[in-house]
């Protein structure tokens, strides 16, 4: 063929459309990459047009080195050396508006796909299809940290301004530590401490659910992602499916901590080929980096990503830090002090150790001021605990005043209505008023309850410490839509409490009356 200019420009054309294919590749359908849209979804876009769906795993603290006690893993079961409860903490990535004054992560809502991962790895995009949908599997760990680091870089190039940041400073994506997995499987602050510690997430049928072994669910085989229910958080087929790939390295448990030696990496999860009684928020696997002379893979192993941000952004978060890092064991205002470390003797260590010349001797009084320090920070976290447990009981307690006293005046009703002129020969009378004077009796009991907690609280507790974990509970109940009915009766709560640390009057049938004025259908 001769190559005349004109055959030449067409030639030149048909290569350049050819190159820009993946550029000009058909978009997802969403059932393809989300096939339960929600309208708090988070997506973001990936190579060949398509997207990946996350969410947001919010977590009740504002400050960069606050953080949440929680417990993770479960008691009684045969492997405790691996699965054994112990306590650790966590903390989001991403600040809240500053309404909400939460921080969170984000996670990926569905397990990698087939197709999300070829869009990244093959050099031509592939066909959109419902089949790719399917839970990518024998890859390695290696593969699962490239893919995610190629994504990284794709998103920075192709779409940084999708990202969220923190302090300026965009997210990047990673495989999730365990404490990051295992808060967000259990259903993170959308379930109640009780859900949070059972053995899953409140579930009706687990085949409605998560995918294990058996003709009753998977039969073995990995299924499509989103074809069941998800967790409280809106995260599909945490628990089975495929088993997930962690960025930490596997530890073996120690009663209450980790043990020290870093093993091989570890897999969260069921799978396919696991037994309905393995569906488990607290099941994890070590496995071997690499099969003899290869990476590890398997065809019942994959991986979720997260979003998060680095700790340290800038130098005004240094600063930040180093101020609260001071603050650390610090007194609190409302806390007494006789039933603490006093602050002020570890301040007064520190001060003894920076004017002592005797080396061996100033590092000893150091290292008691930080023990010192350590110990106090300790109890103020556990305080913080027991002033929400007291303020979810001083709520639920409110409830209970007001069912009670509804029912009470109910009941005073009927008898004014039917009973008024009538003698006590009456039989259904004399039944009603028996019922009346035994509930008033019934509610007495509970308004003396609740007064001596309000009591006990401003007395424990004070003003100020009372003060910042109602603004932290009344979080956590917002981000659990099943307890948010709870939220007017906190309100109602505080505002008996606050009038009882203002004067130190007891006001039963104020309060009573406070309780019962609340609008809910709880």
């Amino acid at each position: 063929m001769t190559l005349t200019p004109s055959t030449l420009s067409r030639w030149l054309a048909l290569t350049l459309l050819v190159k820009m294919s993946p550029v000009l590749a058909e978009p997802w359908a969403e059932k393809i990459y989300n096939p339960k849209p929600d309208s708090e979804d988070i997506i973001l876009p990936m190579p060949c047009e398509g997207s990946m769906v996350f969410r947001q795993v919010e977590i009740p603290v504002s400050g960069p080195l606050d953080d949440m006690p929680i417990t993770l893993g479960e008691d009684g079961g045969e492997w405790g050396f691996v699965e054994h409860s112990y306590p650790t903490f966590i903390a989001g990535s991403f600040t809240e508006s500053k309404k909400n004054k939460g921080r969170y992560y984000l996670m990926a809502k569905y397990e990698l796909t087939a197709l999300q991962y070829q869009a990244l790895t093959s050099g031509t995009c592939p066909t959109p299809s419902r089949k790719l949908s399917i839970a990518e599997t024998n890859i390695s760990w290696f593969d699962a940290v490239n893919f995610a680091d190629k994504y990284n870089q794709w998103l920075r190039t192709n779409a940084l301004d999708k990202l969220p940041k923190e302090d300026g400073n965009p997210g990047f994506l990673r495989l999730p530590t365990e404490v990051e997995w295992e808060f967000a499987a259990r259903g993170g602050l959308k379930v109640n401490s009780a859900e949070f510690r059972d053995s899953h997430y409140p579930m009706d049928d687990m085949k409605n659910y998560e995918w294990y072994s058996g003709s009753q669910s998977s039969n073995g085989k990995v299924q499509l992602i989103g074809l069941l229910n998800p967790n409280p958080l809106g995260l599909h087929d945490m628990l089975g499916n495929v088993s997930e790939m962690m960025l930490t390295p596997f530890y073996l448990n120690k009663i209450n901590r980790l043990h020290g030696q870093a093993g091989g990496f570890v897999v969260r999860g069921g799978s396919v080929i696991s037994n309905e009684s393995e569906i488990r928020s607290a099941t994890r696997k070590e496995i071997n980096y690499y099969d003899e002379a290869h990476p590890f893979t398997s065809k019942t192993t994959g991986l979720r990503l997260v979003l998060v941000s680095p700790t340290i952004t800038s130098t005004d978060r240094v600063k930040q830090l180093e101020k609260n890092w001071a603050a650390l064991g610090a007194d609190k205002p409302g806390i007494d002090k006789s039933k603490e470390v006093p602050t002020d003797t570890a301040k007064a260590l520190g001060s003894l150790a920076s004017g002592i010349e005797d080396t061996e001797l100033k590092k000893k009084l150091k290292d008691l001021e930080n023990q010192l320090r350590a110990s106090n920070q300790q109890q103020q976290e556990e305080r913080a605990q027991s002033i929400r447990a007291s303020l979810n009981l001083g709520s639920f307690l409110c409830t209970k005043l007001q069912d009670d006293g509804r029912f009470l005046d109910f009941l005073n009703h009927n008898y004014e209505l039917l009973c008024k002129d009538k003698d006590d020969s009456d039989k259904n009378c004399a039944i009603r008023k028996t019922k009346l004077g035994e509930q008033t009796d019934r509610l007495q009991q509970l308004t003396s309850y609740y007064a001596s907690s309000l009591v006990d609280s401003a007395t424990l507790y004070g003003q100020e410490g009372l003060k910042h974990e109602v603004m932290v509970f009344d979080q956590m109940l917002t981000l659990n839509k099943r307890l948010a009915g709870l939220k007017p009766f906190l309100a109602a709560h505080w505002q008996n409490q606050q009038q009882y640390l203002a004067n130190g009057k007891i006001d039963a049938t104020r309060w009573l009356d406070t309780c019962k004025q609340i609008k809910s259908d709880h």
